[in-house]
């Protein structure tokens, strides 16, 4: 049973010109997408720079205001809602900023950022306000006397592992991850991953996981959605996206990924080749005639793929 549902979320932002500096167009951010959260699941959305990925993890938890669509929050409707610092929603949807140093106010020591949803949301005394921070630093790997220093003070894993800490402060049910670990070395990667990993178990938290980045989604996801222009080209499970991809898109990510091993090389490029011929040969049969992608259609229990009408028969 899902606790939030998206509907046909839009976020457009208007194009101005002209003597009157009137609207002339829009960029279609975000246009037209459908998302379901169940308790303790992960979801993957992936797609190239510009796709509108994080305009809607932003506009999920607030950041960006919603042309049209709506969010439901456990049958409430919380779309574009002005909502007090400690409301409810605030407390259990929390997300984790790609660029943790910009995200952590340098003026603050570490125990000061952490303790800010705490004392917005629990109500803790002094007591135990200091020894939730310091179950918090324990479960990110920290030591307690990284409470009292401020954020220069640490590397760029260390600063995302306070960002994780700050997010789970609250015992959120959903926690937004906006390329959590992009900017991050790929041993202290394996590390911020694994971290995530264990507190989903260990909470029975969800997660909305953004990247570009399909080694990581298959890693972190049970749900994925592949997404370009703003708008869902395919979505399933684990299983349905990289065992059975249907969209050319998604098949151009997944060929796009490096092959470790040296002998597989040659099949891999030759498989590339092959995507891109048939990119070229059936593109219309993906997009409409202004480039946008259609809508979604189920081709099983657990697939949806973008595709017209009238091709669906031929899948």
């Amino acid at each position: 049973m899902s606790f939030m549902q998206i509907n046909d979320l839009k976020v457009h932002y208007p194009i101005r010109g002209g003597f009157f500096n009137t609207v002339v167009d829009n960029v279609h951010a975000v246009d037209g997408i459908n998302l379901e959260f169940e308790k303790g699941k992960a979801y993957g959305l992936v797609g190239e720079s510009g796709c509108g990925k994080s305009t809607t993890g932003k506009s999920i938890i607030g950041l960006e205001k919603i042309t049209s669509g709506n969010i439901i929050y456990e049958g409430v409707d919380v779309t574009n809602k002005v909502r007090s610092r400690n409301s409810a929603y605030n407390r259990d949807i929390q997300m984790i900023f790609q660029d943790a140093h910009s995200s952590l106010n340098p003026r603050k020591r570490v125990e000061d950022i952490i303790a800010e949803p705490i004392r917005n949301f629990l109500k803790l005394s002094p007591g135990e306000e200091r020894k939730r921070i310091n179950e918090l630093l324990a479960i990110v790997g920290m030591s307690e006397e990284a409470r009292i220093k401020y954020p220069h003070e640490f590397s760029g894993g260390q600063k995302q592992r306070i960002g994780i800490a700050r997010a789970i402060a609250s015992n959120p049910k959903l926690i937004i991850a906006d390329e959590p670990v992009s900017a991050l070395d790929l041993s202290v990667q394996a590390q911020v991953l694994n971290f995530l990993k264990d507190i989903q178990e260990e909470f029975g938290l969800s997660f909305l996981f953004i990247s570009h980045d399909l080694g990581v989604v298959k890693h972190m996801c049970d749900n994925i959605s592949i997404m370009y222009k703003g708008r869902f080209v395919e979505s399933g499970n684990r299983n349905d996206i990289y065992t059975n991809p249907q969209h050319i898109y998604t098949k151009r990510l997944l060929s796009a990924i490096p092959e470790v091993n040296p002998t597989n090389r040659e099949e891999r490029k030759n498989i590339r080749r092959a995507v891109e011929v048939d990119y070229l040969t059936n593109h219309h049969n993906y997009y409409d005639e202004n480039g946008r992608v259609f809508d979604l259609q189920t081709i099983s229990n657990t697939h949806q793929v973008a595709m017209s009408a009238q091709n669906k028969g031929g899948m």
